[in-house]
């Protein structure tokens, strides 16, 4: 019969390092945190086999004190918390005192360091349950770690690792993830010998550029938003730079990277309305919290965290970047704001004095939106150059070009396209999707309101209707009345359309109310204008925008560009995709090889 006993220490620790170190990555992690706890400048990093044979760590750090670096080695040791009370407000990376005991009871260890005031440094050798003496070695002030053939007494868990390759993929996103949570440490990366990557300290924006690339960048806002004790501040890219995978996305609490369910949530949700079908948005982003408000002791790898007060959080998060999204013209970063403005579509929101000014006549602002009676387009245009205007005309467009960032309307394309001409360059313009985003904002702004304004229709549009419209009709007048609709049931198989919302009168009637009574039918009374809202506006504005090959005039395409200026998240459609893009003049003398 079997009999309780103690774990031997060796057994325990190694017990321990299958929590800890599952892969050369995450030792990494742990001595790269141990080394920003220790108020290191400079890191340097060398891997051998993507970790396997060797992590090489060394730092210029405090340094630990020669009568403690057997202590180091030995499991719950740690300088980072003495009390119950640091537990509940942990400001260091590492606490737990198990990553060094784990580490050196599945490798052969070398731990060097050296104090400010000692003489010089001093080592200490592990191997497995061996541990030598402490021994004088040459190092300037600092800790190096070596960690050298790792699992080399635990085979099976060896076997277990995947190529040289992929280890070193992960040790290297480990590393990025690290020098992400500090710009102001130097980090240096090398791989069999090779430099990976060197990071100069430096501010936040230029350590995410560095990391990963000006593309990133460029086509992100830059986020700073405080609110009582929590302050978020990073960078969130823009829907144009959305990924097919969730690769590009860092979220630190107290620079600890985290990869928590409520967060990811409050994120998505502020993506959802711009993000298109299965894309994953791309962020950098650090929240500053209370230590006493987060607790990080959840899991041995510590990525996970418990807050407390997540609904407040949630909400904190999801505004916070719905504004970024909203209003990507509001960045403002530690660089300057004018080299995001270059690269991506920013545009500013327009004065209604200037927007008058430059748009008089302004009643075709109805023609197209549908505020005013329709009247019939005098000059169509269906031809992608401009043709020739007026002096006053020109004096217009030349005065007004740099006060608006989608110019003016030069001609349509192939009836779907609307080219105009900014001070920068050339401007493409997908008409419905445009429309479609302002659209869809009109009626998310009129329903918030309870104004949604209904349109009768002089002559009612009746349909054949099946049994589940009509009860769908009959179950929820109060519903549509909201949504500005007038249905009413004429017999068993026929109905009316009395009334529609103002801003989709030219719409296909019959089948718009078809497929808003679908949604009624599928989502139900309770979430329709909740949780699935969103939803059937988009489907509302989808059947409103202007469809392909309708001629527009010239002022009803510069109404367009004015109101995708005013329009928030007017750069991309209700399902995700880009409205406009810019070609500059410089990429345009490219292709023509000008100059050369």
């Amino acid at each position: 019969m079997a009999t309780i006993k103690p774990l031997p220490e060796l057994l325990i620790n190694q017990i321990a390092a299958g929590e800890v170190v599952e892969r050369p990555a995450a030792a990494l992690k742990e001595i790269l945190e141990n080394s920003v706890d220790a108020g290191a400048k400079r890191i340097n990093v060398q891997l051998q086999q993507g970790g396997v044979k060797q992590i090489r760590v060394a730092d210029d750090g405090v340094g630990i004190a020669k009568d403690e670096l057997q202590l180091a080695l030995t499991r719950h040791s740690t300088s980072k918390i003495s009390t119950l009370e640091d537990l509940h407000q942990i400001t260091s990376l590492g606490f737990r005192g198990e990553a060094l005991a784990s580490i050196a009871a599945i490798s052969r260890l070398t731990l060097a360091s050296r104090q400010a005031e000692q003489s010089h440094a001093w080592q200490i050798l592990a191997e497995g349950k061996s541990v030598s003496q402490l021994m004088p070695s040459s190092l300037g002030q600092g800790t190096t770690l070596d960690v050298n053939d790792l699992y080399f007494n635990i085979p099976a868990r060896r076997k277990f690792l995947k190529s040289e390759a992929t280890e070193f993929a992960h040790c290297d996103e480990t590393f990025k993830r690290i020098a992400l949570s500090r710009s102001g440490i130097e980090f240096v990366l090398q791989h069999n010998g090779k430099a990976r990557r060197h990071l100069r300290a430096g501010d936040p924006a230029q350590r995410i550029a560095s990391v990963l690339g000006e593309e990133f960048k460029q086509t992100a806002a830059w986020i700073d938003e405080q609110s009582a004790e929590m302050h978020l501040h990073g960078m969130v890219a823009l829907p144009a730079y959305a990924r097919s995978s969730r690769d590009t996305q860092y979220f630190f609490v107290n620079h600890r990277f985290v990869n928590d369910k409520l967060i990811s949530h409050a994120l998505r949700e502020a993506y959802r309305d711009v993000l298109h079908l299965e894309r994953h948005p791309a962020f950098v982003l650090f929240l500053d919290i209370h230590p006493g408000s987060v607790d990080v002791n959840v899991h041995p790898t510590k990525t996970e965290v418990r807050f407390r007060e997540p609904r407040a959080l949630h909400q904190f998060i999801f505004h916070a970047i719905n504004k970024a999204l909203a209003s990507p013209q509001n960045v403002s970063s530690s660089e300057e704001p004018a080299s995001i403005a270059r690269s991506y579509p920013i545009y500013p929101k327009t004065g209604q004095a200037q927007a008058d000014k430059v748009s008089q006549p302004a009643s075709f602002y109805g023609t197209l939106f549908g505020t005013e009676a329709r009247t019939t387009p005098t000059t169509p245009v269906n031809i992608a150059v401009a043709p020739a205007t007026t002096p006053d005309q020109s004096i217009t467009v030349k005065n007004s070009q740099d006060n608006h960032s989608l110019g003016f309307a030069l001609g349509q394309l192939h009836g779907i396209y609307i080219l105009a001409q900014n001070a920068r360059g050339l401007i493409v313009v997908d008409m419905h999707a445009a429309h479609e985003r302002i659209l869809y904002e009109k009626l998310k702004q009129a329903l918030d309101q309870h104004e949604i304004p209904m349109q009768p229709l002089l002559i009612p549009v009746t349909f054949y209707a099946e049994h589940l419209e009509i009860a769908a009709i009959e179950e929820n007048p109060a519903i549509l009345d909201q949504l500005g609709f007038e249905i009413a049931v004429l017999s068993p198989t026929t109905v009316a359309v009395r009334a529609v919302p103002a801003t989709l009168q030219h719409a296909d009637i019959a089948q718009l109310a078809r497929d808003i009574l679908r949604e009624i039918r599928e989502y139900g009374a309770s979430q329709i204008l909740t949780a699935k809202r969103n939803e059937i506006l988009a489907t509302m504005a989808c059947h409103g925008a202007i469809r392909a090959n309708r001629k527009l005039t010239f002022e009803e395409m510069n109404a367009l560009l004015r109101e995708m200026e005013m329009t928030e998240r007017a750069a991309q459609c209700n399902h995700g995709r880009p409205t406009w893009f810019e070609t500059s003049l410089a990429d345009l003398d490219k292709l023509f090889m000008r100059g050369k």
